[in-house]
Formats: C-alpha cells, structure tokens, sequence
C-alpha cells in the first residue's frame, strides 16, 4: 500500500512546515481505525488548491488524531485537457460511479443535469445533502488517485440552461451517431463531455445542445450505460489529447 493520502479542508500552506494540525473527524477516524496508522506512521495532506505535504502522525485518541507537517512538494498529477462532465443525474449508485471514476480520469469540474429523463433531485435540505455527497465522493477518489486539485462539483441546473449558458466546445453521447471520438479535431479552450441519463435526451434537449455546436459521437456498435459512456470517452480523450499519450 502507499502512503495514505488524506484530504485537509481547512487549507494548509507552505508556512505550516513543522508545526502539527489536526486530522477532521472522519480523516482522523479512518487513519486511526481503518488504516490503523499509529504514531510515527507517514502520510501525505493535501487540501485540493495544489502540491501536498509529507507528515507524520505524531498522536491519536478518541478525540481526533495529530499529524506535524514534514515538508511541501509542488505537486500536481493534473491533466492539460480541461474537460467539465456534464452529466445527466443519474440513479444514486451510478452517479456516485461516473463521478468517482471521472475524477480519476482527471476531468476539470461535474456539472449535474437535470433532464426530462433523469432521475429525480430531491429538494431543499435533501437535494443539498446528496450534492454534498457527490462533493465528498470527489474528495475520495482524489484521495486514491493522487491529484491534489479537487474537481468542482457545480450547483444542479436545467440540461437546456446549462447548454444556452456554455461558451466552450462540447461533445455529446450519442449511439446513434456517425462519427466516432477519433474522427474528431481537438478543440481549442475548454471542452464539455455531455453525457444523457438512463434514456438518453429527449428530442428538444438533443436539438439545443447541437444548436450550440455539440458535437455527437458514438462509441462502437454497443449501447453503454450512463455511468459507463463518461468514463469510457475521457479514457479515449486523455488517451487523445491528454496526459495518456
């Protein structure tokens, strides 16, 4: 196993080499009694503005646990291709899955899409808890894959608002498509990856997005599901025009 990576919200800075801080209450529970780090155990903080520290934990109790800061290394496993998931809601298991797997392949920010055809966002203090969830499901996966920016979960909004409002370049999921990932000329600037929930888009919602220029590709003779379908075209895209080359 590496070294156990753990995410500081608080924010750390370059200063703090030397003097001890201390691990949120879930951190210091899942380095104390998952991983079962004991004192003089090394392990790496980040807190997702860039670079991370070397530390060690330096003592551990029922109230939380106390790492001192070693030393800053700069850092950063971060991809040159800035692609946001545009990503229709999908049912709770497979969005944690597309956003789990998109971070590890190094997309920029997740912005969730409300569409004729996703699943349902609860409101209020319930639709708040579950885009916290999402965000915490990002802080995870960059734990394990080792980027030290974390991606940006966005505010949910309308799949056609969000396509009126987005002044990059963008691709769209579509089985039925004529041209493959391949066929394509990267684009300049920032580049949205619009994937539909289980179902697809709906007619109006197809025909906005390729009003803005959405480009519509497919991927093989296969039909993949949602959760599948993002993580399949960012592995071709970093493979592309990304850090997979």
């Amino acid at each position: 196993m590496g070294t156990p990576r753990f995410f500081v919200p608080t924010g750390l800075a370059p200063a703090q080499v030397g003097e001890t801080v201390g691990l949120h209450e879930a951190a210091a529970h899942h380095a104390t009694r998952v991983l079962r780090l004991v004192a003089g155990d090394v392990l790496t903080l980040f807190d997702g503005t860039g670079g991370e520290y070397a530390a060690t934990l330096i003592g551990a109790d029922k109230r939380g646990a106390i790492v001192r800061v070693e030393g800053f290394l700069p850092i950063d496993r971060e991809s040159p291709l800035s692609v946001t998931l545009a990503q229709g809601i999908a049912a709770n298991d497979a969005m944690d899955y597309a956003i789990r797997k998109a971070t590890e392949l190094g997309v920029t920010s997740i912005q969730p899409l409300v569409s004729a055809r996703s699943a349902p966002l609860p409101s209020g203090e319930r639709g708040d808890r579950r885009i916290g969830h999402w965000r915490q499901v990002v802080i995870a996966a960059c734990e394990q894959c080792g980027r030290n920016r974390v991606p940006e979960v966005l505010p949910p909004h309308s799949v056609t608002e969000w396509i009126a409002a987005w002044d990059g370049s963008g691709i769209m999921f579509a089985p039925d498509a004529d041209r493959s990932l391949a066929a394509l000329a990267q684009a300049p600037g920032p580049l949205a990856l619009l994937i539909g929930p289980e179902g697809g888009f709906d007619a109006r919602e197809a025909r906005a997005a390729h009003a803005r220029n959405f480009q519509s590709v497919r991927l093989g003779p296969r039909v993949l599901r949602t959760e599948t379908a993002g993580v399949a075209i960012l592995a071709v895209l970093q493979s592309l025009w990304g850090d997979w080359r």
